[in-house]
This record gives C-alpha cells, sequence and structure tokens, in this order.
C-alpha cells in the first residue's frame, strides 16, 4: 500500500484572504453592513413581510446568537417606514353596564387628545360645581322650596297652637321637638308647680294633653309626604340647574367631535350619568379641602377619563414590539385590582395593554421557546390570530380571584404579524403534534449556523466588526487584529471554507480583548490584545483540563507517547464543559481469545455506554464479518473497553480506534503509541467524520509537548476532517519543525499501515491477501478460532 504523508502546515488552518480583508479595513463603505450572509434568511423574511395574507405569520428558526434578532429588526423597520400608522384604541366607561367597557377605536394620535380634553372638561366641571349652586337664583328656587315646606308646616303648629291656649296649655318648640305645659293664672307653670295641683287638676291637663298630641298627630301625618315632595323638589332643581350648567361644556366637545361617531356617542351616554355625579357629588353645600377636591377629581377620572390601550404619533408608521417575557399577562394584557375592604375592586380604568394591543396593526416579536412554557398563551395567541380579535380572557378561580368584581373588555379587532424566533427542534415538534401551527405559520425563515466565506461575507464580517471597534472608543482595529479575528470566527465554525453565524461570540471576544487593551492605554486594538483575551478566557474555564492532563502528566492516567503495545492505542475524545470545550487522549484496549461471545462493549455492559457509542462497537462485527468472514463463520470473543474512563461515553468517534486496537489484540500486531486516531467507521472500512477535531488534535499536542517531542508524534484523522482544520499556531509551528505529524485517512487500510507500520494488504485478484500483512494475520487468526469453536472440515 502506498505511503501516506502527513499534512504539510498549510494544509491545517485556513486561507483568511488577507488581501481583502486588509482593503476592506481601508473601505468606509463597509461601515454600512448591518449584517452578514443569510441569503436565504433574507428571501423568506422579506416574502414573509411583504406578503399580506392571513395564516403568513412567521417562524424565525435557528439557534442563539446567530443574528436572527437583528436581521428580522433590519427588514422589519425597512417595511415600518411604507406602512400606515394604525388607529389608536381605548377603552371607555359603559355607562349600561360597567363591567362590560366600550373599546373605542380613535384616529393615530386622537387618543391623547381626547383625554386631554376629558381632562380639560372635568377642570371645567370643578370649576362649576358646586359653585354654579351659589347662585342667587338657585338660591331663591332653593329658598322657595323650603319657604313652601316651612309655610305647611307653621300653619299646622300654629293651629295647634291656638286651639292650645284657648285650653289654657301653651305650646313648645325646641330643636324639632313639641311639647305642651298648662298655663295657670295666665303663666306657663314647671313640674314642681304642677305637682301642688289637685289630683283632678292635673288628671284634667293630663287628658287635655294627650288629646293636643293626637290632634298634632293627625295634622303632622303627612309631614314625611311634604319632606320627600320637598326633598324630590330640591333634587328636581339641582338636577336641572346642572343639566343647564354641563350643556353647554359638552355642546363645545360635541361640536368638535361631530364627524366621530364614535366619540360623539360616548359624550352623549355620558351625559346623564355626569348630571347624576354632579348632583350626588358636586352639589355639597358644605366647604370642602384640598383632600375632598382631589377626591371629587378622582371619582370623575374614574367614571369618564378614557383608558388609553395604544396611542401613535400621526405618520410614526406600525409599531414593532419586542416581547422578551412572553408571559400570559404581558402578551394579552391584565386587569389590576385594588382593595377595597377585603374585596378585589376594578373598573375600566384599570386595564393594562398588552404587547398584542400595541403592536396592533403591526409586527410582534416573541421568543417561541420561552413562550411555550408560559400557561394558556399559545393557545390563546393562536385563537387571537385565527379571529382576529384581542381578548383578555382570564380565568379568576386559576388565580385565586374569586371575592372580586371582574371585567368583560370588549374585543379589539387584531390584525399583526408574528414573529416567532426559536429553535429548530421547537419548530419540528409544533409541526408534527400541532395542526394549526403550519395553518398560521406559513412562512419559515432558516437561519444557517455557518456563512460562506467569500468577499462580500467577509466585507460585512470587517464592517460589522469595525462598528463594534467604534463603540468600544478605539480608533482602530490592526490588520493582524481582524485576520485573527477571521481565524477565530473559522475556528468556532471548525471549518476552513465558513465562518461562523454566532457573530456574539465575536463580539464577546471584542469585549474581553479591549479590556486588556484599556489596561495597556492603547488606542489601537492589536492581536496581542486579542491573544491575551483568549489565553485568560481558556485559563479561566480551563480547570478541568487541565486537572486531566496532570493526571495523565503524574501517571494516574495511563497513556504512552512512545513505543509499541499489542491491543493498546490512544483515542481522541473531547469533552464540553459549560462554555469549555477541549480534547484529551484515552488509552482503548481490546482483548481476543476463543469463544462465541462475539464483540462485547465493556462500556455497554456496564451501562456506561450511551446507543450511539454502543452502535460504534456494533459496527467492527459487521466490519469483520464483511472483510474476513466470507468463507467461514465468524466466531470470536472480544472485549473492547476505554480504559480509566468512568463517566457515561456516547459518540462513535472512537470507532476507527477500536477497530485497530481489536485487530491488533486479534494479530499479535502492535500498535505505535506514539500516535492518537479519531475517526468513526461504517461496515465496508470507509473512515467518515466525526467533530470536535481540532481540540482532539490540540489535547493529544498538549501531553506530548510536556513530556518532550520525540519527531515520531501524530494523529490519525479522517480525510473528510481536513477542511475541519483550524489548529493553534503552536500545532502548527511543531509541524513545519517536523516534530508532529497529523495524517489524513479514507479507509480503515490506511489507518492500520499507519498505526502499525505494517501494510494492511490488499486483496488481489484471486481473493487472497498478502501473507506478511494484517489483513492476512487476522483472517487466519479468525479462521483458526471459527476451526476450533465448530470444528474444521474433515477432508
Amino acid at each position: 500500500m502506498k505511503s501516506i504523508a502527513p499534512l504539510t502546515p498549510e494544509q491545517l488552518s485556513a486561507n483568511i484572504h488577507k488581501r481583502i480583508i486588509n482593503h476592506a479595513l481601508k473601505d468606509d463603505a463597509v461601515l454600512h453592513s448591518t449584517f452578514i450572509g443569510q441569503e436565504r434568511a433574507r428571501e423568506a423574511l422579506e416574502f414573509g413581510l411583504g406578503i399580506d395574507a392571513k395564516g403568513y405569520n412567521l417562524y424565525v428558526m435557528g439557534e442563539h446568537a446567530t443574528g436572527r434578532y437583528t436581521l428580522v429588526q433590519e427588514y422589519v423597520e425597512k417595511f415600518v417606514s411604507k406602512t400606515d400608522t394604525p388607529d389608536d384604541w381605548c377603552y371607555i366607561n359603559n355607562f349600561d353596564d360597567e363591567r362590560e367597557p366600550i373599546a373605542l377605536r380613535l384616529t393615530p394620535g386622537e387618543g391623547k387628545q381626547l383625554v386631554k380634553e376629558v381632562n380639560a372638561l372635568i377642570d371645567e366641571l370643578l370649576d362649576t360645581f358646586p359653585a354654579v349652586y351659589d347662585n342667587p337664583g338657585y338660591q331663591r328656587k332653593k329658598a322657595a322650596v323650603a319657604r313652601d315646606y316651612d309655610q305647611r308646616y307653621d300653619k299646622v303648629i300654629d293651629e295647634i297652637e291656638t286651639y292650645a291656649q284657648k285650653k289654657d296649655v301653651a305650646l313648645y318648640e325646641e330643636d324639632g321637638t313639641i311639647s305642651f305645659s298648662p298655663i295657670i293664672n295666665g303663666k306657663p307653670i314647671d313640674d314642681e308647680e304642677f305637682a301642688k295641683l289637685s289630683d283632678e287638676k292635673r288628671q284634667y291637663f293630663y287628658d287635655l294633653i294627650d288629646d293636643l298630641e293626637e290632634i298634632l298627630n293627625e295634622k303632622l301625618i303627612e309631614l314625611p309626604q311634604w319632606k320627600r315632595e320637598s326633598s324630590e323638589r330640591l333634587r328636581i332643581l339641582k338636577k336641572e340647574t346642572a343639566e343647564q350648567a354641563i350643556k353647554p361644556i359638552l355642546k363645545q366637545l360635541e361640536h368638535k367631535y361631530s364627524a366621530d361617531l364614535g366619540i360623539l356617542k360616548f359624550l352623549r351616554q355620558m351625559k346623564p350619568d355626569l348630571v347624576k355625579i354632579v348632583v350626588e357629588v358636586l352639589a355639597s353645600d358644605s366647604k370642602e379641602d384640598k383632600h375632598d377636591e382631589y377626591d371629587k377629581r378622582t371619582i370623575l377620572e374614574e367614571q369618564y377619563l378614557p383608558n388609553i390601550i395604544t396611542s401613535h404619533e400621526p405618520d410614526s408608521g406600525a409599531p414593532v414590539v419586542y416581547e422578551p417575557n412572553p408571559t400570559y399577562q404581558n402578551i394579552f394584557g391584565r386587569i389590576e385590582y385594588s382593595n377595597i375592604q377585603g374585596s378585589l375592586f376594578t373598573n375600566f380604568r384599570m386595564i393594562r395593554p398588552g404587547a398584542l394591543h400595541k403592536a396592533n396593526g403591526g409586527y410582534l416579536l416573541l421568543d417561541a421557546d420561552k413562550m411555550i412554557h408560559q400557561p394558556f398563551v399559545w393557545e390563546s395567541l393562536k385563537l387571537a390570530l385565527k379571529f382576529g380579535e384581542v381578548k383578555l380572557d382570564i380565568s379568576q378561580h386559576d388565580y385565586g380571584m374569586v371575592n372580586s368584581i371582574t371585567l368583560n373588555p370588549q374585543q379589539i379587532p387584531l390584525s399583526v404579524k408574528v414573529i416567532l424566533l426559536g429553535t429548530r427542534d421547537l419548530y419540528y415538534m409544533l409541526q408534527e403534534y400541532d395542526d394549526e401551527f403550519e395553518e398560521l405559520f406559513r412562512v419559515l425563515v432558516d437561519f444557517d449556523s455557518e456563512i460562506p466565506l467569500n468577499k462580500g461575507n467577509l466585507y460585512d464580517f470587517v464592517g460589522r466588526v469595525r462598528n463594534h471597534v467604534k463603540k468600544l472608543e478605539f480608533a482602530s482595529i490592526s490588520n493582524p487584529a481582524m485576520h485573527k479575528l477571521v481565524e477565530y470566527s473559522l475556528r468556532t465554525a471548525e471549518h476552513q471554507e465558513r465562518l461562523s453565524a454566532r457573530f456574539a461570540d465575536v463580539i464577546e471576544l471584542l469585549q474581553e480583548a479591549a479590556y486588556f487593551c484599556r489596561q495597556k492605554g492603547a488606542i489601537e486594538m492589536d492581536v496581542s490584545h486579542i491573544n491575551e483575551a483568549l489565553e485568560a478566557k481558556t485559563r479561566r474555564s480551563g480547570r478541568i483540563s487541565q486537572a486531566l492532563l496532570d493526571d495523565i502528566k503524574e501517571g494516574q492516567v495511563l497513556i504512552d507517547t512512545e513505543g509499541e503495545a499489542v491491543g493498546k492505542i490512544n483515542g481522541l475524545t473531547v469533552l464540553e464543559i459549560g462554555d469549555s470545550v477541549f480534547g484529551t487522549p484515552a488509552r482503548i484496549t481490546s482483548t481476543v481469545y476463543a469463544g462465541s461471545n462475539g464483540v462485547v462493549d465493556i462500556e455497554r455492559e456496564v451501562e456506561l455506554g450511551q446507543s450511539i457509542h454502543s452502535k460504534g462497537v456494533m459496527l467492527l462485527t459487521g466490519y469483520l464479518g464483511h472483510k474476513y468472514a466470507q468463507d467461514f463463520p465468524l466466531t470470536l470473543s472480544a472485549n473492547i473497553a476505554i480504559e480509566q474512563s468512568y463517566g457515561h461515553v456516547d459518540g462513535d468517534s472512537a470507532s476507527l480506534a477500536e477497530l485497530v486496537a481489536l485487530l491488533s489484540a486479534l494479530t499479535g500486531v502492535p500498535v505505535k503509541q506514539e500516535l492518537a486516531v479519531t475517526g468513526s467507521i461504517n461496515q465496508y472500512g470507509e473512515v467518515q467524520s466525526i467533530g470536535g477535531v481540532n481540540e482532539k488534535i490540540e489535547g493529544f499536542f498538549k501531553l506530548c509537548h510536556h513530556r518532550g517531542f520525540s519527531g515520531k508524534q501524530g494523529v490519525v484523522i479522517p480525510k473528510s476532517n481536513q477542511i475541519n482544520l483550524m489548529l493553534n499556531s503552536k500545532v502548527v509551528e511543531a509541524v513545519k519543525k517536523g516534530v508532529f505529524h497529523i495524517y489524513c485517512v479514507a479507509t480503515v487500510d490506511e489507518a492500520v499501515t499507519i498505526l502499525t507500520g505494517i501494510d494492511a494488504g490488499k486483496l488481489s485478484a484471486k481473493g487472497r491477501f498478502p501473507k506478511s500483512s494484517v489483513n492476512y494475520k487476522a483472517l487466519q487468526r479468525l479462521k483458526k478460532i471459527s476451526d476450533s469453536i465448530n470444528g474444521a472440515d474433515e477432508d
């Protein structure tokens, strides 16, 4: 088999087009760049925002920090400038049923104007009442009513008094109480004098006074009715006076809003209730203090002042609302309550708008992943979009508000385009389990996690970096620093020809580099500051990776980087803990003996191996059978284990290493311990790509660097992973010096040849492997085990 040369230093990282980047750093036109790539998402957004049809709401699909919100906001703002401003909405008192407030539609800006006018009306009312009742005309009419009542009362008293005097009895009236006293010798007597009279005389006066009281009662039996009649006349007088005073005040407003039927109807419905409130609250004869004046204004405002739900400035365009916390109340609004003597009380003035009200006539942006976990929200949102109405409908029993007065506000017509920002998993889940989802969200805006490395995207990348550097108040960023940022983005994407769509990671790095830049008092951000930020971040989050490396250095974890061994190989693993991602080598061992247990995955047997890892191990049996056991039954017992692994193991990236260890144990051919290997395989022996290739290589490199390079150390990776290589400068420099090597393999045979130093062997036209090859030895050993277990055929 032809020998495989290691990769050159130029193949270990991307060509980052320094000439293009340097030109972009000098071109101020790039400063207008607001977004990078995502052409598919741009087209979908333009279509979704442009189409005006029911059900064409948008689902923006992609991971966080890929610029979803930025691009959506940019495009929405373009459309807003071309749209009409929606109407204002407010709630007004329903004077027929206060529990069902009326929704009033107003032209843009008219809501605030109406509130201003009603406030002026309240001011006028407070100035007019109760002052209007001090008018001489009203006072004369009021005195006439009181005089009529007094005259009727006085007439009855005069008659009784005249009659009593004829009977020698005096009549007294004090504080509304009438009493009688006998007259002796032309003079009323007191109780002491009365006691000195004879029994016959006292009895006479007793009987006489009883008769007078009975006559008085008969004469005054209609007194309550006179009182009622007088009070009614006074109420009518107050009402007529109030109507006369209110009429010209309301007439001005009615004339002003004569073309607006909604407001005109509100003013006309207000009039009778306003008269009633004025009579009951403002028509007071007593002198009011400041606190009372405040109470009067509060009463009038709670009854008549419109409650603005949405208000827009004329020509401001459609509203764009982003609700970061999509609870039911934040989206659909809420009704507030006040506690009055232990009971919850509310009115139309205590209705508060939600995001749907504010976005009505425009665009509403929601985080779908947050929204879906909120009770009632998803179903209520679908109903609102389906029927085109937004309604406040909270089950009070669910919120413990049983002993309360609640409202049923009139529904408001809804015209809004909802834009959900969510993950791929949630999109496919909603699509599968919710039949109404596709009916209401017909437009998918799919964001890529990676962006092609072309001239246009590079220009946009440089432009956004320069803009952010300006925000950080630095004069500029150097060419090498920009090259490093592009390299960092490629490394994040793990691809030599694609930038990461997570530009938020680049911004984070810039923020951290700015800290070191300011410490040194520099006005230009340089590559040294970027490197310092990267090293500091690695150190901050590198405690676990350092601890694992220390364990290997101290011999606590057994990893060889020199020599050869049978059935042992250095595999490569990658660990992701929080925001820390790092690679570390792991010893994989295999043993083979006569038996029929097959290939046993020890990790799976002890329930440490997860499903994908177990699948990778099971593929080994398929490979062995296809490669060697075409003419005899595959029979063997083999154990495979990742040594000193005490946690769960997942992924199939160790399957190539496991197969090489198994072949080594099967044939007795030793494996080079100075090499580590990663890659997955299929049953036909093709090596497939894996993830985290850069971290895996660098993890083994650190160990070799610590122990000292022998000049033979290196890593074997899948050929398909070559394009994912974005290795750090230390690894590239070691490859340049020839002390560290990286090999790419496409087949198991190529990996076996490199790792053992012996040709794997190619099947000849006669169907035989060369006798000195690894494949020949594996075939012979498997046949021998099969014969031993199953019995050889006798000639």
